[in-house]
């Protein structure tokens, strides 16, 4: 038989890990070494005698003589190279803070099933539990919505996105745009400015003033609907999807909104 040559044994390298602490703790927090074993195994016999050299350091002169001149005044003072403050802050001193950005800028978040077009129905308000159709995000945050007018008598009006549940029905706005002018600046509504009271005749005189929508809005509102009835035409369920906005929402016995579908 041909000898065999046995295989060389490679020297497996030393793991390389932490090193084993010469003390440590048991439990109860007590050390395993006192402080006398711990001096013998740390051979701290060797540094008994041992002295480090003194490394002396310069002294530095904080003060000088300085001369003076005039008759009465010595000749000579004796004066601080470094001289202290005058005034010292009462607390230490604050950086410039970033400016934090207006209420306006924010940024603003919207559920992702809010999208134009999406059949919502309105929680609170005066038109509470009607189905509206959303017309587009404005910049405050706020939904610009519609019923549309014609149907539930819904005009255009902002809602907050806390006040409104999603549905899953939906109408298709195709190529139409909501004015550009229909913002939240159109909607702002202006006080009028009170005049000082002259005495107690005018607390009777005074009358609350009642909204009364414009010519400019009324037009909007007209032209806004006509493309959302033309659009409500055009879905595969016109007659009954403008009966289902016609509707209002509401709950009977036994029904719980926590397990419906939208």
């Amino acid at each position: 038989m041909a000898p065999v040559e046995k295989a060389k044994k490679v020297a497996k390298s030393a793991k390389k890990g932490k090193k084993h602490p010469l003390n440590s703790y048991l439990k109860g927090g007590i050390l395993r070494y006192s402080k006398a074993q711990m001096y013998k195994r740390r051979a701290l016999y060797r540094l008994k005698d041992k002295k480090s050299p003194v490394v002396q350091k310069e002294k530095v002169p904080i003060k000088k003589v300085k001369k003076i001149g005039g008759p009465k005044n010595g000749g000579e003072r004796t004066v601080f190279l470094n001289k202290s403050k005058a005034q010292y802050p009462t607390k230490t001193f604050v950086k410039k803070r970033p400016a934090k950005a207006n209420f306006s800028e924010h940024k603003r978040n919207t559920r992702k099933n809010l999208k134009p077009g999406t059949v919502l129905i309105l929680l609170a308000g005066r038109h509470q539990g009607k189905r509206v159709v959303l017309l587009k995000v404005l910049n405050s945050g706020l939904l610009l919505v519609t019923g549309p007018f014609a149907l539930n008598s819904c005009p255009l009006r902002r809602v907050s996105q806390r006040y409104v549940i999603g549905t899953s029905s939906k109408v298709d706005l195709g190529t139409f745009q909501v004015p550009e002018h229909l913002n939240d600046a159109y909607f702002r509504r202006l006080k009028a400015k009170k005049d000082k009271k002259s005495g107690e005749a005018d607390i009777f005189a005074a009358k609350k003033e009642r909204f009364v929508p414009n010519e400019q809005r009324k037009k909007d509102q007209k032209e806004v609907d006509a493309a959302l009835l033309k659009a409500i035409k055009a879905h595969p369920q016109g007659k009954f999807f403008a009966k289902y906005l016609q509707n209002m929402f509401a709950l009977h016995s036994s029904q719980y909104p926590h397990r419906m579908r939208f």
